[in-house]
């Protein structure tokens, strides 16, 4: 197992998903719009591989042992124009668009239309000809792009697990909206281990 394997991966789903649009375009066009954030954890040889793009986020629960606490450490990165350093990428890539990351309705969003700047799927705004009609004029920018606006490639954190790692959260922002990464952490460490994505989804309703 390897960052380079994981990325593979990535791409490969991605292309997949790709041909799936290509085929499915003449008689389904709503598809290119259909798009994915992806967070995936792979354990190996005592090593934790965490990759992710979008806004999903995987959070590790940590054993101190001099206070007994359990602290929570983010392993992930996320890839939401939220983020300031995600909107200077984004500009940085796309230098001669002054309208790549736009604010709407109090949201920063690329091309005004979406929040995050990483995924699969989303070919409407990866591949130009799939930003026409038939596609719901929602979707369609009034000018053509020449490079993709969203990309595939994840982000890839690798690390050595201890024996004071204790356990994993991985959500999406709908929990992350809701709960820092210490109060989800708090609540797992608090209780019995089992039924503890159940526990943290009914702390929100």
């Amino acid at each position: 197992m390897s960052s380079d394997v994981i990325r593979k991966a990535f791409q490969a789903t991605e292309d997949g998903f790709f041909s799936l649009v290509a085929k499915q375009w003449p008689v389904k066009p709503q598809i290119a719009a259909v798009g994915s954030c992806c967070l995936v954890g792979v354990i190996c040889g005592g090593i934790l591989y965490v990759a992710n793009v979008g806004d999903s986020r995987a959070v590790l629960g940590r054993l101190m042992k001099a206070t007994g606490e359990v602290l929570a450490v983010q392993l992930s990165t996320e890839h939401n124009a939220s983020i300031e350093s995600v909107r200077q990428e984004l500009k940085a890539l796309h230098p001669d668009d002054p309208q790549i990351v736009v604010l709407k309705h109090s949201v920063w969003r690329v091309k005004g239309l979406i929040q995050i700047s990483r995924s699969i799927g989303d070919v409407y705004l990866k591949k130009a000809e799939y930003n026409r009609e038939p596609l719901y004029a929602k979707f369609r920018l009034r000018e053509p792009f020449k490079r993709p606006l969203l990309s595939s490639e994840p982000s890839i954190s690798v690390h050595p697990l201890q024996p004071h790692d204790q356990f994993l959260i991985f959500a999406s922002d709908g929990l992350w909206e809701h709960l820092s990464n210490q109060e989800a952490v708090d609540i797992v460490s608090k209780h019995p281990h089992n039924g503890s994505a159940r526990r943290l989804v009914k702390v929100l309703y």
